[in-house]
């Protein structure tokens, strides 16, 4: 079984910053991704962020020059630092990560309970 377990969420100004953290544990051979998505009541859940296990990143063009995302593949842990916010970025954000459990099996998809970020304006 392998449970991930989200941090930082919160309420903050417009301009200001939060940091959200992602942290997997179980039965990991090891994890190929780990990233974040979000949704905001009334719209599609959007891609933020990805990271691989190799350091590569891809970002939603919205949050492009605000956002970073970072892991530790040592420790199973992904973090994502939000910068600049605005009051669009206002969503409930969920990790995820792409875990392998046993050498060369499939790949699982597992996620986090959400965190509610809220940017006021």
């Amino acid at each position: 079984q392998v449970q991930l377990v989200e941090s930082g969420g919160g309420l903050v100004q417009a301009g200001g910053s939060l940091r959200l953290s992602c942290a997997a544990s179980g039965s990991i051979f090891s994890i190929n991704a780990m990233g974040w998505y979000r949704q905001a009541p009334g719209k599609q859940r959007e891609l933020v962020a990805v990271v691989t296990s190799g350091g590569s990143t891809t970002y939603a063009d919205s949050v492009k020059g605000r956002f970073t995302i970072s892991r530790d593949n040592g420790k199973n842990t992904a973090a994502l630092q939000m910068n600049s916010l605005l009051a669009e970025d206002t969503a409930t954000y969920y990790c995820y990560a792409n875990t392998v459990l046993v050498a060369e099996g499939p790949v699982y998809r597992y996620w986090g309970q959400g965190t509610q970020v809220t940017v006021s304006s």
